[in-house]
């Protein structure tokens, strides 16, 4: 029984692979946005206003991204896996000090629908472009995503609540 107990425990060790294969991920976003914010900088005197503008939101939609591997990276390492013992370094996130299961799922379900606004801004200064159910599948989406957080929100507040 001690050796299943001590099996199941190093168990959650199967996920560091996961976790460096997300930072792997958050270079290509890195290699992604230098290669975006290039072609801004050398087409900058002959585009218009429009595409300056669907341009830095495609550059603020992948720092969106890059954050959100952040939080899942640090935070589920943390969670999940285990300590980083970085309290006392200059550097170390106000966030992780208090971030568990719960607080993850809310932080990332804000980050998603960060993400979803930004997505939906382009595809109004694109609408032009786009057929009308394009954007209507998309304001669904996004309002799928902001019901979910409130639900989520709602629920771990109702979790939280001390009994009478």
């Amino acid at each position: 029984m001690n050796l299943l107990r001590t099996f199941i425990f190093w168990s959650r060790w199967l996920q560091a692979p996961l976790y460096v294969g997300l930072i792997i991920a958050q270079g290509v976003y890195v290699y992604h946005f230098m290669i975006e914010l290039a072609h801004l900088v050398v087409k900058t005197a002959t585009i218009g206003e429009t595409e300056i503008m669907l341009i830095v939101l495609g550059l603020i939609d992948v720092v969106m991204i890059a954050n959100l591997l952040i939080m899942v990276i640090i935070g589920g390492y943390e969670t999940f896996v285990s300590r980083l013992y970085k309290e006392d370094h200059p550097d170390h996130p106000e966030w992780l000090g208090h971030v568990n299961a719960s607080t993850m799922k809310i932080k990332l379900s804000m980050a998603l629908i960060g993400i979803s606004s930004i997505h939906l801004l382009k595809t109004f200064i694109n609408a032009p472009h786009l057929d009308e159910k394009t954007m209507q599948w998309q304001v669904i989406i996004h309002l799928t995503f902001v019901v979910s957080a409130v639900a989520m929100a709602y629920t771990d507040k109702l979790m939280q609540k001390p009994p009478h």
